[in-house]
């Protein structure tokens, strides 16, 4: 048993798998990314900040979508990834673990947070420097492991945070944090956020053509992802220095 996941870049060693498995694989592709992008809404002209970016298919798509992308991940591999797909993006090797001392406060009009809250210790730390670059009037846009159905396949005590590791179907070896729903909505309000929306998203049509038993399951059962958006307090002024 671990007490910490620590800040070794685990996907690293995976890096092009993975980029090949996000791009058009069913979790990736049609079911995180696009309630993502629905929480993110019109991102043209935006400032976005996506937090532990991977390969950049995220940015990819916010480039797209007209948006200013920048970007971070700890893995280098995984930035030079995301900087190829995104030639216009800024991309830099950062650990969420130590803070943003790169950006100004207030800098930034949208932060997307995308599948990696459990890799991160302290994690009421990091959603504070989030929320520090943030502008008023920006946004916070989270997804995670759905933690029911972490509960499901793990089993134990739902409501204890603990350090597991796993195997997944590719042989990856990853180590991250179960936590119960309840006390991410703790961080977020200890960070200093207001939850404006919470998703339990259903795969796009499409996912049904790769994989129509997972497409079935993720339709019925809370055994996949969920995604978060939300907002700096605005009774909670921004204490700095």
């Amino acid at each position: 048993m671990h007490s910490r996941v620590g800040t070794q870049p685990q996907y690293e060693v995976f890096a092009d798998e993975f980029l090949d498995h996000a791009q058009h694989g069913l979790f990736n592709a049609h079911y995180d990314r696009p309630a993502c992008l629905r929480l993110l809404g019109d991102v043209v002209g935006a400032t976005v900040l996506d937090a532990a970016c991977g390969p950049g298919l995220y940015a990819e798509e916010l480039a797209k979508r007209g948006a200013h992308v920048m970007g971070f991940d700890q893995s280098p591999r995984m930035v030079e990834l995301a900087q190829q797909r995104v030639p216009t993006g800024k991309f830099r090797i950062h650990d969420l673990a130590n803070p943003l001392d790169w950006l100004d406060d207030q800098s930034i009009d949208v932060v997307l947070f995308a599948l990696a809250l459990e890799y991160v210790d302290d994690r009421i730390a990091a959603l504070d420097e989030l929320r520090r670059v943030l502008r008023p009037e920006g946004a916070l846009v989270l997804s995670r492991q759905h933690p029911t159905g972490d509960w499901l396949r793990h089993g134990g005590n739902y409501f204890e945070a603990r350090v597991i590791e796993e195997t997944w179907s590719r042989g990856w070896q990853v180590r991250y944090w179960l936590t119960p729903l309840e006390q991410t909505c703790e961080e977020l309000h200890k960070a200093g956020f207001l939850i404006e929306r919470l998703l339990e998203p259903r795969p796009e049509a499409e996912a049904a053509e790769i994989d129509q038993e997972k497409y079935e399951r993720l339709n019925r059962e809370p055994t996949g992802f969920l995604a978060i958006r939300a907002v700096p307090n605005p009774h909670r002024p921004l204490v700095t220095g």
